[in-house]
């Protein structure tokens, strides 16, 4: 019987964090639709998860594998520590659902109810400025799967019509035959010395 990578990818908490070894929780569906590996390796899903993984697939559940993290008992979100953040903007360009705000060289600060607790933000960051916290008020990653994915597919197609808008600037600007190009006339006259 095969199970589809939707089927999979729905019990999945959608935080994207890789701690599975995938670039996320598509991939990783991906990769248990096609048993190439184990159905153990989602910390935020913890124990729920993987039960719910063994009884789709077919196959007895197992303990968290232990070298993709911890079950956390609570939802943790990000902070940032607004006194050391010199705003580079690198964990906002890490967060896979646009969690962070701010701007270049001004204060980032985290959006707490949209934190998936991924972790992707604090190795970009330059300074250290953001730890992890505990958010006992906020339900489990897990049980916000709908709202994630809702997130991280937004951000998604925002980046895509983000490239694509450059796409079509630089056609855009790109001479055509028969224009004249000042940047093409200024090489050819430095390549003539």
């Amino acid at each position: 019987m095969s199970i589809s990578a939707d089927a999979i990818d729905a019990l999945l908490p959608q935080t994207q964090c890789t701690r599975c070894g995938f670039d996320a929780c598509r991939p990783y569906a991906e990769a248990l639709a096609a048993d190439a590996t184990a159905l153990n390796r989602c910390p935020p899903g913890g124990d729920a998860t993987i039960a719910a993984l063994a009884t789709l697939l077919q196959k007895p559940a197992m303990p968290l594998d232990a070298d993709c993290g911890i079950d956390e008992p609570v939802a943790r979100v990000a902070r940032v520590v607004e006194a050391d953040c010199i705003g580079c903007t690198k964990c906002i360009q890490a967060c896979p659902v646009d969690a962070i705000v701010g701007a270049a060289n001004l204060m980032h600060t985290v959006i707490e109810a949209q934190c998936t607790g991924c972790e992707l933000c604090i190795p970009p960051c330059p300074v250290d400025c953001i730890v992890m916290e505990d958010a006992p008020a906020l339900p489990l990653p897990r049980t916000r799967s709908d709202e994630f994915r809702r997130l991280y597919v937004a951000r998604g197609q925002r980046l895509q019509r983000w490239a694509d808008e450059d796409a079509q600037k630089r056609q855009r600007l790109r001479p055509t035959a028969g224009t004249f190009d000042p940047v093409a006339a200024a090489l050819a006259r430095a390549r003539q010395r």
